[in-house]
C-alpha cells in the first residue's frame, strides 16, 4: 500500500502515469506524430524520459537519431494529438485515492512536464482538478525534471520547506528531482 512517510506537511504528484493513466495515449500519439514525420517510434527511449516536455524529448531525439525535426512544432503537433485523447483517461486509484484522503488535510500540488492544458484535462478527466493548490507544468518555463525547479517551486506556492514535502512519481527523472529538491520520493509503480 502507498503511504504518506511521518512528519509529512505537504504533497506534490506527477500527473501521467502517477494519477492518471495516461501514457498508453501518449506513446500512442508519439507513435502518430513521429510516423507522420517518417520516424519510428523509439518507444524504450521515449520512456526513459517521462516527465520530461514534449519539446526537450524531440531535441533529445533529435541527438540520439541523428534527426532535425523542429522540436516546438513536432511537440505542439503531440500535444494537441494526446489532448483528444485525455477526456478518456482514467485514474490510477491507488495515488488518486491518497489526493482524495488528504484532501483538507495537506496541501497539495501537481508538478508535471505535461503543458497546462492538457494536464488540467487530465485532472479533469480523472475528477481531481480541485484539489490541488499548485498546479506547475512545462509551461511555467522552470527546468525540466531531473531538476528540482518545479518542486522547489510547488513547495515555494504552498509555503512549505522541501525536507516536509512528499512526491509521488512513476519516472526516474522526477524520482531523482524529488532527491535533488531534497524531498522525500516515493516510486509508485510497483503498487500499480
Amino acid at each position: 500500500m502507498i503511504r504518506v512517510f511521518p512528519g509529512i506537511q505537504g504533497l506534490i504528484f506527477d500527473c501521467d502515469g502517477t494519477l492518471a493513466d495516461t501514457m498508453p495515449a501518449h506513446m500512442r500519439t508519439w507513435e502518430e506524430t513521429l510516423k507522420n514525420h517518417g520516424v519510428d517510434c523509439p518507444v524504450a527511449f521515449l520512456e526513459s524520459l517521462r516527465g520530461m516536455p514534449a519539446e526537450e524529448i524531440v531535441t533529445l531525439l533529435n541527438e540520439k537519431c541523428h534527426l532535425n525535426l523542429d522540436a516546438r512544432e513536432v511537440a505542439r503537433e503531440k500535444n494537441r494529438r494526446v489532448f483528444e485523447e485525455l477526456r478518456h483517461v482514467k485514474a490510477i486509484e491507488p495515488v488518486a485515492a491518497i489526493a482524495r484522503d488528504y484532501n483538507g488535510k495537506l496541501p497539495m500540488a501537481v508538478a508535471s512536464g505535461g503543458t497546462r492544458v492538457n494536464v488540467m484535462r487530465t485532472l479533469k478527466a480523472i475528477g481531481l482538478n480541485d484539489l490541488f493548490r499548485a498546479v506547475i507544468t512545462a509551461d511555467d518555463h522552470l527546468r525540466p525534471k531531473p531538476h528540482p525547479d518545479m518542486f522547489f517551486e510547488s513547495a515555494r506556492i504552498m509555503g512549505i520547506k522541501p525536507e516536509r514535502r512528499q512526491v509521488f512519481e512513476d519516472g526516474d527523472l522526477g524520482l531523482e528531482a524529488a532527491r535533488r529538491a531534497g524531498m522525500k520520493p516515493m516510486d509508485v509503480r510497483p503498487y500499480l
